[in-house]
């Protein structure tokens, strides 16, 4: 029994200096995603579902305020109804990881923006920043669609780390109304957590795995002078008053519906939480392709009336 315990106690003295070693070390990557170049393939899978719904595609490039190239895709609905939704990917990912969205919003006379997001796809910029620079790259393209297309109504949907910088954006920007945000990060310590604890046990990146969660933030704030602490979707809804539609995906381990509970309770506007059974991390359109339809137009349908009558 002494040995058992021996070894116990120098696994709780050696495994927090070691989570501190491991989050120095991967504290700036957690910055530079992998990025997924869009190829040929996405193009051309892209196309056809745009064709066959009628909509059509352009290029469309803004700079963001620091010079970085941000690039994607402007798209025309078919039958526009004069409204306009920003489409934000998840990490590692790029534009083309939201084209089942965008296909039900040009189905429904929506227009839609499919950028990449800094640092990911197309896009330039060396760093993920999760919604600190993200938030004036969002400012820019806004700037560039109202200039040219003049939209009735501004929506933004969101997946993953999408979802938390559409939150973000909305909190900074009142002209993007109202907002569906699909396993959104509360903040980027909360993710922090989920990480050190191997994205299924958060309580330890909480307890014995949080020393290395401070070594990673504490670096990459050092490295550069990210304020993490202000990363924070929980945050940007208590700011200010949007309505919005959290889909929290019952069976997420990589951002647990905590996270989406969080939000909802920080939230001072019109709110809605749709708990998806049996879903995985953003996979609500592909379990429940009817239902996460009906709800997302229904929710921008009403959004559209609401801010018609304040107008």
């Amino acid at each position: 029994m002494k040995s058992i315990a021996r070894i116990f106690l120098v696994l709780l003295i050696l495994l927090p200096i070691l989570s501190v070693a491991f989050g120095w070390y991967v504290g700036p990557s957690a910055l530079q995603p992998p990025r997924r170049l869009l190829d040929a393939a996405d193009v051309a899978a892209a196309d056809a579902e745009f064709s066959h719904a009628g909509a059509r595609r352009e290029d469309f490039s803004v700079s963001a305020p620091d010079g970085a190239a941000l690039r994607g895709w402007k798209v025309r609905a078919a039958h526009p109804n004069g409204s306009w939704v920003l489409l934000f990917h998840g990490q590692a990912d790029n534009r083309a990881g939201v084209q089942g969205q965008a296909t039900l919003l040009l189905r429904a006379g929506y227009g839609v923006l499919m950028m990449d997001a800094r640092a990911h796809g197309e896009s330039g910029g060396e760093l993920a920043t999760y919604g600190w620079k993200e938030c004036d790259d969002t400012r820019a393209i806004v700037d560039a669609l109202g200039a040219a297309d003049h939209p009735r109504h501004i929506f933004a949907l969101g997946e993953s780390m999408g979802a938390g910088i559409a939150l973000q954006s909305a909190a900074a920007d009142p002209r993007i109304e109202a907002v569906v945000a699909e396993a959104p990060f509360a903040s980027l310590r909360e993710a922090a957590y989920d990480y050190a604890g191997l994205r299924r046990f958060p309580w330890l990146g909480k307890t014995i795995f949080r020393p290395g969660v401070w070594a990673m933030i504490y670096r990459s704030e050092k490295e550069t002078g990210l304020p993490a602490d202000e990363i924070s979707p929980e945050k940007a809804v208590a700011a200010r008053q949007f309505p919005i539609l959290l889909i929290c995906d019952a069976d997420d381990r990589t951002l647990p519906c905590r996270h989406s509970e969080r939000i909802y309770a920080a939230a001072t506007g019109r709110k809605q939480l749709w708990v998806v059974p049996r879903a995985f991390h953003t996979a609500a359109l592909g379990s429940a392709p009817e239902e996460f339809r009906n709800r997302v137009l229904a929710f921008f349908a009403r959004a559209a009336v609401s801010e018609g009558k304040t107008q």
